[in-house]
């Protein structure tokens, strides 16, 4: 087999390094990649185990086929088989439609499974099968469909005590394990470390449009001895975080510290905005109002629900069991929970209607809805989308509040 030619290899990825772990790891994505043979990676995350599979994809004889991702740690247990593997019409709640999975999609190609450790058992299953006889059933079908995948699973959990305590599959990790690429930890490659940073923020300075920072030695040391838990990708932030809020363009010691002080602090999602920017200001202050009338709408439907319940049990006689021990057993109701004043609710022997006093969320909901209507210069349609609830909804509401 020629030799590897790395320079240009990491000139087409953009990827910067020398450490001897990390281009072993380059070299055995290529070296594997022309085979159909199944690839595991293994490194924490933000190591850049998603350029290795993407390496290894387009070195490939698939490189033309679809090359296809699904991180199985972000996938809810509940719909990760219907990504992999498709659904069939009328599966679950709300499948309208048949509906092609991943290795459908991926045929002929690539199909790279990130956060492996995360898959739940009952679908490592399935791609047990998929890996062993190239077929799989959609969910909610029962038909056989074949496929030609090829599959590059990473993982930064140690699988091997994951199957002593039952998350894991054995067959599954020795069925993937056929090869197995390590791609180290930023913290492992230190004199990589300070070449990175000077690369992202190239690309922070071309971004933003300022003049490239620096570090003088001090700070290099500095950046060279944290851990960097976040590995490649935190360091990239790290970068740019420096190159927008940085005055000086050659950083001193004593801001790094400051900046990795504030790595290791809880981070919380908050917006800012200009004053002078009324437009944004006024847009979150709209998005924040309509999820607010939203939740009101929930809470009153589900309130009407409860009390529509209570009301239709006590008029029919109806006595909740007496648990037994094989029964499930109730709390009983902590104070917290407000009880509503029954003058608030009245209901009549006719139609066990139920009408809400206006301190009431009813009367906060029928406020909401004038509102949106107002905004919407009477719309339904649009009032109906803003409120996130159906046409039919709207208007049944419109009856009910009397505001035709």
């Amino acid at each position: 087999m020629p030799e590897i030619d790395l320079v240009s290899l990491k000139s087409r990825y953009g990827i910067v390094g020398t450490d001897p772990a990390f281009l072993e790891a380059l070299r055995m994505a290529v070296r594997v990649a022309p085979t159909d043979y199944p690839v595991l990676i293994i490194g924490e995350t933000g190591a850049g185990k998603e350029n290795i599979a993407r390496i290894i994809h387009d070195f490939s004889k698939r490189s033309r086929a679809p090359y296809q991702t699904i991180n199985c740690g972000s996938s809810p247990e509940g719909t990760i088989d219907s990504e992999l593997f498709g659904s069939q019409k009328g599966a679950y709640t709300g499948s309208v439609e048949d509906r092609q999975g991943l290795f459908e999609v991926a045929n002929k190609g690539t199909l790279f499974l990130d956060e492996l450790g995360n898959m739940p058992l009952y679908t490592q299953v399935r791609l047990l099968r998929v890996l062993e006889s190239g077929t799989f059933t959609r969910v909610g079908d029962n038909a056989a469909r074949s496929t030609d995948v090829r599959v590059v699973a990473a993982t930064n959990a140690d699988l091997s005590s994951q199957m002593r305590m039952g998350k894991f599959r054995s067959d599954l990790y020795y069925r993937l394990n056929t090869v197995t690429i390590y791609l180290p930890g930023l913290r492992e490659r230190k004199d990589d470390i300070y070449p990175l940073f000077l690369h992202f923020s190239q690309q922070a300075a071309q971004k933003y449009r300022v003049e490239q920072i620096r570090l003088d030695e001090e700070a290099v040391k500095m950046l060279e001895s944290y851990s960097w838990p976040g590995n490649i990708r935190q360091l990239k932030h790290f970068a740019e975080r420096l190159s927008i809020m940085e005055i000086e363009r050659t950083i001193k010691a004593e801001v790094v510290q400051k900046y990795l002080d504030l790595e290791t602090k809880p981070v919380y999602s908050v917006s800012v905005y200009s004053a002078d920017n009324t437009e944004q200001q006024q847009y979150n202050h709209d998005a924040l109002q309509r999820q607010i009338q939203n939740l009101q709408i929930e809470v009153t439907n589900l309130k009407q629900i409860v009390y529509e319940l209570i009301v239709h049990n006590a008029k029919s006689g109806y006595t909740a069991p007496t648990p037994t021990n094989h029964s499930l057993q109730l709390p009983p109701p902590a104070e917290s929970v407000p009880v509503v004043d029954s003058e608030s609710v009245e209901v009549t022997d006719d139609d066990h209607e139920m009408h809400i006093s206006d301190d009431s969320l009813a009367a906060q909901q029928k406020r909401s809805i004038i509102a949106t209507l107002e905004k919407n210069a009477g719309s339904r349609k649009l009032t109906a989308k803003e409120l996130g609830i159906s046409e039919r909804t709207l208007y049944r509401k419109i009856k009910e509040y009397g505001l035709e």
